[in-house]
């Protein structure tokens, strides 16, 4: 039987519950080996039963703050999640790790050094993505302009559409965030990529949504439609989440990895005295805040998503792609917060579609996210144009459709 290697960011929920959800799909046809530098989330693996190999160097509590950072989009580098000494010591460690293993092939989200040591070492490299994140979607022009830079003086200078020209076409062609794999990728005699999505692109890309969502014009032939990958995780619902009250619409609050702690805070004490009830899976984001929590809102630690966005009526989140889809999913209208640019554009596919809101994290005010839950709460149309989506989407089983795919292209 032939080795697939899954190669994880074990501090991303969403990155290892796709990982897993495919990984799970293949455990018949494909011996499986797990790989990752640390992270909260590597139990969930282990689990699983699959095999695990815990790489050094390990990711220590600071480095783990710093990718909380990065994952928030508060960097200037909002892709520099590794730096060329880290690439310098883990891509020769996994060479050789591929060399020991030798795998079909090499799957992987944003385990970033792996785009490197896998076309080093000659082994196919797949990656999992989605429509908002490869080279069609900004020559399509999709890309909004960037929140953390929608300063007035630019809007006074531009428009909207010129804004958005300029940044799509800049972000094909900026190279300054890949010097440290540009200088890795010469030492192996790797062509210089000219971009971030080059890099992240592999020999082929599976892509965790299905074509309505974005409606691209036309892919190339190693981009692959898979479906969504939500993590279907065997947490229990708890108690008081299952027994919350009906009597009142619910709202469902989640900002997954990357959420911004200050924010979080705003919008929880946002929701006092509202006519609705709140699940908010937050406590993580908020353990080291003073927050006034209020009666109607309920904040609990990791909850199954997939069981529990169901149970609402509208979801306010992030705008992660599991997250995202999770929500479509779960038939909810989306209030959308992204923390940075591929969040963004995650939503902005939703609010095309006519089911979301998308609002400015650097300028959103608690109220206005309150505004926006209660004009989604009594639009009829946003509610049948998500459940239009849902019933696309569950027509198409992601983890099944990844697994044809890699039987037929590396397990023959």
């Amino acid at each position: 039987m032939k080795t697939l290697i899954f190669a994880v960011a074990g501090y991303n929920l969403a990155e290892t519950g796709r990982m897993l959800e495919i990984a799970r799909a293949c455990r018949d046809r494909f011996n499986i080996v797990f790989m990752s530098y640390g992270g909260q989330y590597e139990p969930f693996i282990e689990k699983e039963g699959f095999e695990l190999r815990k790489k050094e160097p390990r990711l220590t509590t600071e480095r783990l703050d710093r990718l909380r950072v990065v994952l928030s989009g508060e960097t200037l580098n909002t892709v520099g999640y590794l730096t060329g000494q880290e690439l310098a010591v883990r891509v020769p460690a996994e060479i050789e790790f591929f060399k020991e293993i030798k795998p079909a092939a090499v799957l992987t989200g944003w385990c970033l050094s792996v785009t490197l040591s896998a076309r080093a070492a000659g082994v196919p490299f797949v990656n999992v993505l989605h429509s908002t994140s490869i080279t069609e979607y900004y020559q399509a022009g999709l890309q909004t302009w960037p929140d953390r830079v929608d300063f007035a003086f630019l809007r006074r200078l531009f428009t909207k559409e010129k804004l958005q020209r300029r940044f799509n076409k800049r972000i094909l062609n900026i190279k300054w965030v890949l010097r440290p794999y540009n200088k890795i990728a010469r030492q192996y005699g790797l062509n210089e990529f000219g971009n971030f999505i080059q890099l992240i692109e592999g020999d082929h890309t599976l892509l965790a949504d299905i074509p309505e969502w974005v409606n691209l014009p036309e892919i190339r032939s190693n981009i692959h439609f898979i479906g969504p990958l939500p993590f279907t995780s065997e947490l229990d619902v708890p108690k008081e989440v299952a027994e919350i009250p009906r009597d009142k619409p619910i709202v469902y609050f989640a900002m997954g990895s990357s959420g911004k702690p200050e924010l979080i805070k705003k919008i929880i004490e946002g929701f006092k005295d509202k006519p609705y009830r709140v699940i908010a899976p937050v406590k993580t984001h908020i353990d080291a805040l003073d927050v006034n929590i209020p009666p109607n809102v309920l904040v609990t630690g990791l909850i199954p998503a997939h069981k529990v966005n169901p149970m609402a009526d509208i979801s306010v989140i992030h705008g992660g792609q599991n997250t995202v889809m999770q929500a479509c999913l779960s038939g909810t209208p989306i209030v959308g917060v992204g923390m940075h640019p591929e969040q963004q554009a995650n939503l902005d596919a939703c609010v095309r579609k006519g089911f979301a809101i998308r609002l400015n994290k650097h300028k959103v005010t608690a109220s206005e996210i309150l505004e926006a839950v209660e004009k989604l709460l009594n639009d009829r149309q946003a509610k049948d144009e998500v459940v239009k989506f849902q019933r696309q989407l569950k027509e198409w089983d992601g983890p099944k459709n990844a697994a044809r795919f890699l039987h037929e292209t590396f397990g023959q």
